[in-house]
């Protein structure tokens, strides 16, 4: 089972590049973060094409969540129970059982900038998170929580640490949101990078960041052991985050044996 995670940007400006890579790549499910569209906006007919169901969750702003997958959807979950909201609930996670496997996909809010209130926002969800996680891991032990984080978890995970010094992303606080979520069992699927000696999986769009390499690690997979001591590869599609029109985030391919 090959399952995947891609903050696509807008999937709408990225249509034409995200059937491309369906086709290449082959994910069984693919979670989406980012899409910015409304869930009756979604390119459904389009995915549906190549043989994939969609979960989507969105509200048509600069949001929105989905989960796509040739192996079935049942259980679709939209949005956190109980979440916070700035200052309503956002579209900004989605779970379905997918081919025995229960996956979340996420997007993380930004923060801002520490103590702003869109920070203290992402604090707060981010233990939502933690609870709606733990209540399923009672339920399964075949779960992963997989998206865009926006939380870097170590200085290794960012090109330059002192860059970020002053930033969200690498707080103490953020870090130890993610890092309780491995608390509960959760497993870091590290991938392995195509190129260059560290899985980064964003560069922002300016100054040439992406080919000089600056980047960070905040695209995650996050797996139960049952989920992570079945895989076979991971790796970062960097080749994604080449050409014309690029999202700003590479996808992130996991294959699994599961037996």
């Amino acid at each position: 089972m090959r399952i995947a995670t891609w903050n696509v940007n807008s999937v709408v400006a990225r249509l034409p590049r995200l059937l491309e890579w369906l086709q290449d790549t082959a994910p069984d499910a693919l979670c989406l973060q980012e899409t910015k569209v409304a869930d009756d906006g979604f390119p459904t007919d389009a995915v549906a094409e190549l043989g994939y169901q969609v979960a989507t969750h969105g509200d048509g702003r600069w949001n929105g969540v989905a989960i796509l997958s040739k192996v079935g959807l049942d259980d679709v979950v939209r949005g956190l129970a109980g979440g916070p909201g700035y200052p309503d609930p956002e579209a900004r996670a989605v779970a379905a059982g997918c081919g025995g496997v229960r996956l979340w996909s996420v997007y993380v809010p930004n923060g801002r900038e520490p103590g702003h209130d869109h920070y203290h926002y992402k604090l707060a969800w981010l233990a939502s998170l933690l609870d709606v996680v733990a209540a399923d891991l009672e339920r399964t032990d075949r779960l992963a929580v997989m998206g865009d984080f926006n939380v870097a978890p170590t200085d290794a995970d960012v090109w330059d640490p002192a860059v970020f010094a002053q930033s969200t992303h690498v707080t103490p606080p953020e870090r130890a949101a993610v890092q309780a979520l491995l608390g509960t069992g959760l497993v870091d699927v590290v991938p392995r990078p195509l190129k260059y000696d560290y899985p980064f999986t964003y560069w922002d769009y300016r100054a040439g960041n992406f080919h000089k390499n600056l980047g960070m690690r905040i695209d995650l997979v996050y797996a139960t052991p049952s989920v992570a001591g079945a895989v076979s590869d991971a790796y970062v599609d960097r080749e994604a985050r080449k050409g014309k029109g690029p999202s700003d985030h590479a996808p992130v391919v996991v294959d699994l044996d599961l037996g």
